[in-house]
């Protein structure tokens, strides 16, 4: 019988340097910092999430060795914004901060703004349209149009 699960719980990523990366995933993404590990971890969670974490920074040091795209692991996770508008938001607050934009997409069921955090992993920040939006004619998650978004 499997196993009755109700949600992603939490991510931990290993980082070479916590304070920078404390600071990415607070001033740049506006996740809240619930506690830490003094040196060591640091837990963090989206605003009005009630649990402990649903992030965790874990520090590797300077000499960490970077990952291999090439092998089988996590290829990105994602955060949700509220809307359309919300997503063109957070393109213009990512581009605005200097953060690596590696892509967009209009994946049918999604619309998502590929990012790098300060370690080179990679993050989606994404809209989830709702059911009734998602293409009838194709198949809604095999999309991979770029997205526009117009300059302020």
């Amino acid at each position: 019988m499997p196993i009755p699960t109700t949600k992603l719980g939490h991510i931990v990523l290993r980082v070479r340097d916590l304070a920078r990366s404390e600071r990415f995933y607070t001033e740049v993404l506006g996740l809240r910092k619930n506690g830490e590990v003094p040196g060591v971890m640091a837990f963090f969670s989206t605003q009005g999430n009630p649990d402990s974490h649903d992030l965790a920074l874990m520090r590797l040091g300077p000499d960490a060795l970077d990952s291999d795209p090439g092998r089988v692991g996590l290829y990105h996770f994602a955060y949700q914004v509220a809307d359309e508008e919300a997503l063109a938001q957070a393109y213009r607050t990512v581009r605005e901060a200097g953060v690596p934009i590696v892509g967009t997409g209009d994946h049918g069921v999604s619309k998502g703004i590929y990012i790098l955090d300060p370690d080179g992993i990679e993050i989606e920040i994404t809209y989830e349209l709702p059911p009734e939006r998602w293409p009838q004619s194709a198949n809604a998650f095999a999309s991979t149009k770029p997205l526009v978004f117009a300059e302020p």
